[in-house]
């Protein structure tokens, strides 16, 4: 409760203050090009009439559109600017407790060009926006120096699970990841190594989509998370690098480097980065096992130590055949070591009155290595100015990947004795998997309204092979936990999607989705052929209402598809000691869900959405299964009849001062899981909710500061109870050398409340858990950006690759 309080204060005493000075108004307007059309991200200032000096700054949205809220009373004018175009003030007007409403303006292409525009204003660390949270990382000082995955624990709604290696978002897992609109096609495990590794300065923004449209691949229940990495958006040739250093028991460090030339039709982009650290993983394991009137106990102690090495590249370049048809071209790769040298299990067996029966200390070695190649071919065309245009995407992803596992086991009895001869096991596990994907997508105008529409196909072919080895004299193969699973599938989708208004005030977007999926899992070694062919329809609707110049009402209603990862449609059994191992299910079915999301904005600056969403054949990850009998436990995937989730979200930033900004979410939801497990109703509800927020200060000679804490309160996850989790931290940042470097020295977890405590409780189910990593870190980077800064650069778009990511498993 301590910690709480702390997370509380954040956000109290800054929203005190800020009521207590509140006398404030707010300024709209809109801005158009030569033909009087919208025109989108264009520079806009406040400025203060007295001195000129910036009061605040942003650019306009995708209707031309701005907007300046909160702002204190005086008067002052409005400086609208454009590389390439004139520069336009606006006359003097005066700021009260009334909404000022500002005539359009119209910017004329310049003689010439702008040497450069300097953008004053600073994006918060987490931006509400109508359809998605967007978590700004690159304003952040307390991100700097970290990993993704660390950003994401710190993101509004996100839950990161580290003993299951599980994402959440607002409340429910089953999140696909996107990388820059394309996803990785990795397992939960083999993402969540990915993002401990991927240094936090390759990244501009996350963005949080809780309910995609039709045009979006219809997996993921509880949304998209789309990671953007940075791109130059200026003209000419530049770049940066940064670099890094962090300890939390041990050190690690990281670098990138990115560049950008464009000249004439074309655009060449790359950047590279490392990763380097050691690291640690703490988990206290207790559970009791009845059986025919007695109970046993397993009391299981484990450390280890990891190391990892990351390294990635990418590269492309886009060409403008003309001036409506682009050319692009984009590869990537990058290699992951994660290795844990040094593994050591502590067990300790005992009887109903505590009393030691055995123990037995295993001593692993265990590692993964993962290779990946990623190839992407875009073509784009604009047929007029009228938003006609057509794009094609073609992606090859190969995957190459070797795991292996060493278990070294030793049996003592009560006094200490060796118990029996030591149980020496080893595995390793190759693995490919090749991904072929291509998509076009076009869009124009019809009648009133945008209609888009678009085809999708692709095919996945994987293919592991685990080698399981026990020794003796000699080292033989066990043809009882040896399996080759390979796995086929081909999912063939289409679209289509009308949006427009209904008078002034209402807008809309109806969409439909198709998706034809067939599949083939094989497991070469139990010879079980497991062939699945189906069609699904996912319907889509969404709503916009202007109620009044300070109000905005959104409508959304979705259903989706979540299929099984394919590794846990292996029906094989790979054993972490001799009484504990995973099972696969090749019974597994999809999980559909029905999802509908009501969103209120006020002056686009409190965002408050409630959303419902029933989710039928639940697949549930790491359920609990025992062999009393034997003394063993296992975990296994299965589809629970069904969950609900009903969840309120509210957001907004708060000016505390001139010099001081609060940005405070609140995330609350309410989840029931119910369903008949082993001939047992299982029914359980729970409310938890999430408390996320950031300050963000500035002082004096260029240095600033950031304050930022999150909190998730008690919750269930299927079959786990998981107690609260919390994370307070601090970062100070200074300009240096006419502000193109930039030094952020941060310290995350302070208190160190970042950790696992879960239990689960089910007729003879009985465990508890406790992990802990290195989640309080001490941060330092530096970041140097040099060339020229006035060029734009790579264009932002998505590839054709972007819908089986999440699902591949390789170990």
């Amino acid at each position: 409760m301590k910690f709480f309080t702390y997370l509380v204060a954040l956000l109290l005493v800054p929203a005190f203050l800020w009521a207590q000075n509140n006398d404030r108004g707010s300024i709209s307007g809109s801005v158009l090009d030569e033909k009087q059309a919208a025109f989108p991200f264009v520079n806009v200032l406040l400025l203060k009439a007295k001195d000129s000096t910036l009061a605040k700054g942003m650019t306009t949205d995708n209707d031309g559109k701005f907007a300046f809220e909160q702002v204190e009373a005086g008067r002052y004018l409005t400086l609208v600017s454009m590389v390439g175009y004139q520069k336009v003030y606006s006359p003097v007007f005066v700021v009260a407790n009334a909404p000022v409403q500002l005539s359009a303006v119209t910017l004329s292409v310049s003689a010439e060009l702008l040497n450069e525009v300097k953008v004053l204003a600073q994006k918060p660390f987490i931006e509400q926006e109508i359809d998605r949270t967007v978590v700004n990382v690159e304003n952040s000082i307390v991100s700097a120096g970290a990993t993704a995955l660390e950003v994401l624990e710190r993101s509004p709604g996100v839950v990161v699970d580290q003993q299951n290696d599980r994402l959440q978002l607002r409340g429910k897992a089953g999140v696909i990841v996107q990388i820059d609109g394309k996803q990785t096609y990795l397992s939960q495990t083999e993402l969540m190594n990915l993002l401990r590794n991927t240094p936090s300065d390759n990244i501009e923004k996350i963005e949080l989509i809780t309910n995609p449209s039709a045009k979006y691949d219809a997996a993921g229940n509880s949304g998209i998370i789309n990671i953007k990495f940075k791109k130059n958006k200026n003209f000419g040739t530049n770049g940066n690098f940064s670099l890094g250093a962090g300890y939390s028991r041990y050190g690690r460090g990281n670098g990138s480097l990115a560049l950008n030339h464009r000249q004439g039709k074309i655009n060449i982009f790359g950047n590279g980065s490392f990763f380097a650290g050691k690291g640690f993983n703490n988990n206290n394991i207790y559970r009791k096992i009845p059986y025919e009137g007695n109970v046993t106990i397993f009391d299981n102690r484990t450390e280890r130590i990891w190391e990892s090495q990351n390294y990635s590249a990418r590269a492309g370049m886009d060409y403008s055949i003309s001036d409506k048809t682009t050319l692009g071209v984009l590869a990537s790769a990058f290699f992951n070591d994660w290795a844990t040298p040094e593994g050591i299990a502590t067990t300790r067996i005992l009887d109903g009155n505590l009393d030691l029966q055995q123990s037995f200390v295993t001593k692993s070695t265990s590692g993964q290595k993962l290779k990946n190649v990623t190839a992407n071919v875009n073509v784009k065309h604009k047929f007029d100015d009228k938003g006609k245009e057509l794009t094609f995407d073609a992606d090859y992803v190969r995957y190459g990947g070797q795991s292996f596992n060493n278990l070294n086991t030793t049996y003592y009895k009560p006094g200490g004795a060796m118990d029996g001869t030591p149980d020496l096991v080893r595995n390793q596990m190759p693995s490919t998997i090749n991904i072929g994907v291509a998509k076009m997508d076009y869009v124009q105008m019809l009648g009133k309204g945008k209609f888009e529409t678009g085809l999708k196909t692709s095919y996945v072919a994987s293919d592991n092979n685990m080698t399981f080895e026990v020794k003796q004299d000699v080292w033989t193969i066990d043809p009882n936990r040896t399996n080759r699973f390979k796995y086929t599938e081909n999912i063939n989708a289409a679209y289509i999607n009308y949006g427009g208004k209904l008078g002034t005030k209402t807008s809309y977007q109806l969409g439909f989705r198709a998706e034809h999926t067939h599949s083939v899992g094989n497991s070469v070694t139990l010879n079980d052929v497991r062939d699945r062919n189906y069609l699904n329809l996912f319907p889509s609707v969404f709503l916009s209402r202007q109620l009044d110049s300070s109000n905005v009402l959104n409508f959304s209603y979705s259903r989706r598809i979540d299929r099984p990862n394919y590794q846990s449609l292996n029906p094989f059994e790979f054993y972490l000691d001799p009484y504990t191992f995973q099972r696969g299910n090749p019974n597994l079915r999809p999980q559909y869900t029905h999802a509908v999301q009501l969103t209120h904005v006020y002056k686009n600056f409190l965002n408050t959405s409630l959303s419902y969403s029933r989710i039928n054949d639940l697949i549930a990850s790491e359920v609990p299964h025992q062999i009393a009998s034997e003394n063993k436990t296992y975990v296994t995937t299965e589809n629970l009849d069904n969950q609900d989730n009903l969840n309120l979200t509210v957001s907004m930033p708060i000016p505390v001062a001139k010099w001081w900004t609060l940005q405070a979410n609140f995330t609350g939801s309410y989840n029931r899981y119910k369903s008949y497990y082993q001939d047992a109703l299982y029914d359980v509800e729970q409310f938890n909710y999430n408390i996320n927020a950031s300050n963000q200060i500035k002082m004096a000679h260029d240095w600033t500061a950031e304050l930022s804490g999150w909190y998730n309160s008690r919750a269930v996850y299927g079959f786990f109870v998981a107690k609260p989790q919390g994370m307070i931290n601090v970062g100070l940042q200074k300009s240096i050398w006419e502000k193109k470097g930039t030094l952020r020295l941060n310290v995350s977890d302070i208190f160190w409340m970042n950790r696992f405590r879960g239990t689960s409780e089910f007729q003879d189910i009985s465990l508890r858990v406790n992990s802990t990593w290195p989640s309080r870190q001490v941060r330092l980077t530096f970041t140097y950006r040099f060339g020229n800064q006035n060029v734009k650069g790579a264009r932002q778009r998505n590839t054709g690759a972007d819908d089986l990511q999440q699902r591949v498993q390789t170990n």
